[in-house]
């Protein structure tokens, strides 16, 4: 069954073959969702992912979301993110690039004093899957871990997000290799284009209908949509009876 996966961090949509199983090569992560309020389905299932410590979606039996962000750069709006999430009190998982922490020491040293969680997304934001050598893979890692270490005075946790969404059996492989826990998504929408922001009720059309049990949502932290509203889609996640988790609790869950 052919359908069109969403892509984030920068991508397009496209459309891709949907199994439960790896992509042979290399592919784009994916979604299909069949019904408002459930689970989708991803083009990699994630008992699979779960053989390679992966994870896009947690237990459909708990109303728990575990709330991520990605940062390729900085334009004003992190401040205004952390507020929020310091009001809510919900602990969040920003996915840096090495351009973040050499340029926002600050924010990310912030990050991790008010309890969040910054995971590794990579040094130059490339497509990790086109890299067969192992060392030139954990370079993009270490870079970025060493970058943090240096700001931080702590040893980064090995959360990983691949850039775009790109991925194959072989980067799962490394990453694993390398310790590392690689973590998708279950719920995102059209929000990196700085151009072309969606509108306030364009958003809540796509985060409250499409939220689940389990959910790991995926928003950029560049979107001056997101940063406007952040504040009335949590507190509306919260009326729904939605809690929040951080992400390492995402890989205490038993196996699907």
């Amino acid at each position: 069954m052919l359908f069109c996966g969403l892509l984030l961090a920068g991508l397009v949509a496209v459309c891709t073959a949907f199994s439960g199983s790896l992509l042979v090569a290399a592919g784009s992560w994916g979604l299909h969702f069949q019904e408002d309020g459930a689970p989708p389905a991803g083009n990699t299932s994630a008992t699979v992912l779960r053989e390679y410590d992966a994870a896009y979606v947690g237990s459909s039996e708990e109303p728990v979301i575990y709330l991520t962000f990605d940062a390729g750069y900085e334009n004003g709006c992190t401040g205004q993110i952390l507020d929020v999430l310091q009001a809510h009190q919900i602990p969040a998982a920003f996915f840096l690039v090495g351009n973040y922490l050499e340029t926002c020491p600050d924010l990310v040293r912030r990050m991790v004093d008010e309890g969040h969680t910054v995971g590794n997304h990579t040094w130059s934001h490339g497509d990790m899957a086109s890299i067969a050598d192992p060392a030139a893979f954990q370079s993009e890692l270490e870079r970025v871990a060493a970058a943090y270490e240096s700001i931080t005075g702590r040893e980064m946790e090995k959360y990983y997000r691949p850039p775009r969404g790109i991925y194959s059996e072989s980067n799962l492989q490394m990453a694993q290799t390398l310790g590392y826990k690689t973590v998708f998504w279950s719920l995102a929408y059209v929000d990196w284009e700085q151009d072309h922001q969606p509108t306030a009720e364009a958003a809540f059309e796509k985060l409250l209908p499409r939220i689940h049990n389990g959910a790991v949502v995926l928003l950029h932290s560049t979107s001056t949509t997101n940063a406007a509203i952040l504040d009335e889609l949590l507190t509306q996640w919260e009326d729904m009876g939605y809690r929040f988790a951080p992400i390492s609790a995402l890989f205490e869950e038993p196996a699907a």
